[in-house]
């Protein structure tokens, strides 16, 4: 069985990722790596707060394995910390660390080209997907999201702070692509498939920066039972 360690933004991709990978008896999921700024305490352009990631780790009951990357963030360092995790990875007797990519090449190549030669195999087990048939998947599933992040150079920004639905989706211009694989929105996932619970959560404040536009997805503890932000 090969232990895997699974590349985990906080969003729908990487929730339909883990519930794939824990219906296939060949892999044993054993923890979420995720990449926090220093500076922000969030997942880098989702902008999902570590408190949320660290619920969600909970709610599908895996360790959670943090880096910190300074912001603004050079190649060089994202290097040398991504090689540090590699390094404990492997000392832990783990053989393979799952993405969620879904069709850029570039990306794929890159990410191989830092596990090369060291220990661990990458997987990509939605690579190639045709991603409205995805997307329209993940809608039926028992995932549950909401848009973290519009880039308004490709999306309105009406569209931030929505959630991950089949209006959503009929909404969409024909030119963005379903599940936002060329960054055109981000996501946090509140709800995964086979979780014990979901991470209660509401939408708070719209900012922009950096170009781009944010919802402040914040945890509601008033908030009982299943219910959407």
């Amino acid at each position: 069985m090969r232990r895997t360690l699974v590349s985990w933004s906080s969003g729908k991709d990487s929730a339909y990722l883990l519930a794939r990978l824990r219906a296939d008896p060949a892999v044993e999921v054993v923890g979420l790596l995720t990449t926090f700024t220093e500076k922000f305490d969030r997942v880098a352009m989702h902008a999902v707060r570590s408190d949320l990631v660290r619920s969600q780790a909970a709610a599908v009951g895996l360790p959670l394995w943090s880096t910190y990357i300074p912001t603004p963030c050079t190649d060089d360092q994202y290097r040398t910390l991504f090689a540090e995790m590699v390094v404990r990875a492997v000392a832990t007797g783990i053989h393979c660390m799952a993405f969620g990519d879904l069709y850029l090449s570039d990306v794929r190549a890159y990410r191989e080209e830092l596990l090369a030669g060291t220990g661990l195999a990458p997987l990509f087990p939605l690579f190639g997907s045709d991603t409205r048939q995805l997307a329209a998947d993940m809608v039926k599933s028992d995932l549950q999201a909401v848009i973290t992040c519009v880039d308004p150079r490709r999306l309105d920004e009406s569209f931030v702070g929505r959630s991950f639905d089949m209006d959503f989706l009929a909404g969409l211009p024909d030119e963005v692509d379903p599940c936002g694989e060329n960054g055109e929105f981000h996501t946090f996932a509140w709800r995964i498939p086979g979780a014990g619970a979901d991470v209660q959560v509401r939408v708070g404040d719209t900012v922009e920066r950096d170009g781009f536009v944010f919802a402040d997805v914040m945890s509601t503890a008033e908030a009982a039972g299943r219910t959407r932000p």
